[in-house]
This record gives structure tokens, C-alpha cells and sequence, in this order.
């Protein structure tokens, strides 16, 4: 309208602070913050389930934490400045500790520093396969009078998996046992109408029936970026990809029936049901192209 100014949002530079130096925040306002909202970690839904848990012999764990839906348990140790030894060996020794008295649940080390120096990664990585361990560098920002903490994740938990040498014991099925036992004729069409959007990605693709999925063979040998179990009134999609929130958000955004992240399999599962759209297809192709890919490179 005439005669009004039209307000203009203006951006600001955030100005980082150095923690370890700092007079007004501390280790232990960290340890509050991330008590309070685990989920700023950026790992998941994450809940709180100890603070400073006391170990055997072995001081106390920063934060033991829990996804709700796996059980799994995320051992937490923050430290303000650069990460040592100290800290790497604290870490994992409280996983281990963990591990031991919990062995019913799966569970990974969480190393968090405000800066995680070249020389110390390669440590780190070095654990990583044999030891599922993650680790965030934190970085805090004044905002006014207030502050805003955000975490990136510089190393993402390796697990090694049997999946790929097990495939030639898994007991192979005809369709009709997918048909019958498990599926629908329907679903199994649903499962066809899939594979078309896998054919356009990997077009020497063929299905490989079994009886625990529907897997891929690519010149006589498994090669399964995906995997398909069709049930009576949908057909579960098992893509194998590292989580990433742009998947994640591109998938909410098209209304796929997600199910979850299987750190273990390192695997996206997803719902599809008869009426999948345009959109929806288009996501999956996306991340087929992506997991083809980065199976071929593994």
C-alpha cells in the first residue's frame, strides 16, 4: 500500500566464543544445555537418561543418553577447547564401562570439543569401525545478550556389517512365496512398480527373491542398495545410505512413511503404499541414485 515502509530483515554475523576462555559459560552449562534438549546434538530424538553417571574405578560420564525407539545409548563426554588424549581415552573407556554393564543394548561413544584438531582425528578414526564412536565439534555464538550452541559432526560412527559376505546363505524363494506367505499380488505389484524406479538408476539390476527380502543381483552377485519386503498392505523400502537431514527432510516433505534410521545397517526404512505419487518417486529415485553410487565406491 501506499504511503507504508516496507520492513527489511537484516542478517547478522555471528561472533563465535572461545568457552574455554570464557568468564560466563562453563563446562557445565554445556552438559544443562544438551541435558535439557539432546536433540540439539543433531543425532536424533534423542532423551536423557543419566548426568555425571558415576563409574567403576573411572570417574563419571558427562551424559548417557537413549533413542526411544532402538534402546541404543549414546555415552556423551564434552570438554571446553581442543580435544587430548585424556579425553579420547576417557571417552571410550566410559563406552566400554557402559558396554559391559548394558550389554543388551547397542552403544556409541560421543566425543564433543570445541575444536577437533587434524592430528587427534586421525586418532580418533583410527578407533572408528572397531569402536562405534562419533565425534561433534561445538561452536557457540553471542546472540545479543543470549547465546546459541550448534554442533557439526566431523566423524560419523563406521560399523561394519556381515550383511555383504552372508548373501550366499540366505535361502532363495520363487515369488510366489512372497506372493502367498508374506505379500499380496498387490504388493508384489507395488514391489514391480519400485523396481522400475531402481531399473532407471541401475538398468543391469535384477530382483533376487530370498526369504527374508527381495534383494538386487547385478551380474549374478548381490548388489543390494536396496532391499524390498512386501507385507499385505504396503512394501518396505531398505535403502543403504548414511543418514543425512536433507534426506530426511526431503522425504517429510513427500509424505513418505518413514521409519526410522538403522545405524547398524546404515540404512533408511521406508514405508510405500499402493498410492505412491509423483513426488514420492521422485524422492526415492534421488536417494537410489545416491546409494548406487556410493555402493559401487565402497
Amino acid at each position: 500500500m501506499s504511503g507504508e515502509t516496507e520492513t527489511v530483515s537484516k542478517f547478522i554475523k555471528l561472533r563465535a566464543v572461545n568457552l574455554k576462555r570464557s568468564d560466563q559459560l562453563s563446562e557445565k552449562q554445556m552438559q544443562d544445555q544438551i541435558a535439557d534438549d539432546p536433540t540439539i546434538l543433531g543425532l536424533g530424538k534423542l532423551e536423557t537418561i543419566g548426568r555425571e553417571r558415576r563409574q567403576p574405578k573411572a570417574g563419571r560420564l558427562d551424559l548417557l543418553l537413549k533413542d526411544p525407539e532402538t534402546d541404543k545409548r549414546y555415552e556423551v563426554e564434552i570438554q571446553l577447547g581442543k580435544t587430548d588424549e585424556s579425553h579420547i581415552i576417557r571417552t571410550v573407556e566410559y563406552w566400554d564401562l557402559e558396554k559391559k554393564r548394558y550389554p543388551q543394548y547397542e552403544h556409541v561413544a560421543v566425543i564433543v570439543a570445541e575444536e577437533i584438531t587434524s592430528r587427534f582425528l586421525n586418532v580418533i578414526q583410527l578407533f572408528n569401525g572397531a569402536i562405534p564412536l562419533i565425534a561433534l565439534k561445538m561452536t557457540a555464538y553471542r546472540v545479543g545478550e543470549d547465546y546459541a550452541l550448534t554442533f557439526v559432526k566431523v566423524l560419523d560412527e563406521l560399523t561394519y556389517g556381515p550383511v555383504d559376505d552372508e548373501e550366499a546363505l540366505v535361502e532363495p524363494v520363487d515369488r510366489s512365496f512372497w506372493e502367498t506367505d508374506l505379500g499380496t499380488k498387490e504388493t508384489l505389484s507395488l514391489t514391480d512398480d519400485l523396481f522400475g524406479v531402481v531399473s532407471e538408476v541401475e538398468p543391469n539390476a535384477t530382483l533376487n527373491y530370498t526369504k527374508h527380502y527381495i534383494g538386487l543381483e547385478v551380474a549374478g552377485s548381490a548388489f543390494n542398495f536396496v532391499r524390498f519386503r512386501p507385507h499385505k498392505a504396503h512394501v518396505r523400502m531398505m535403502i543403504k545410505h548414511p543418514q543425512d537431514a536433507e534426506i530426511d527432510e526431503m522425504f517429510d516433505e513427500a509424505g513418505i512413511d518413514k521409519l526410522g534410521y538403522r545405524s547398524r545397517d546404515r540404512e533408511y526404512q521406508v514405508n510405500i503404499y499402493p498410492n505412491i505419487n509423483d513426488s514420492q518417486r521422485k524422492a526415492l529415485k534421488r536417494l537410489l541414485e545416491q546409494a548406487n553410487v556410493m555402493l559401487r565406491k565402497s
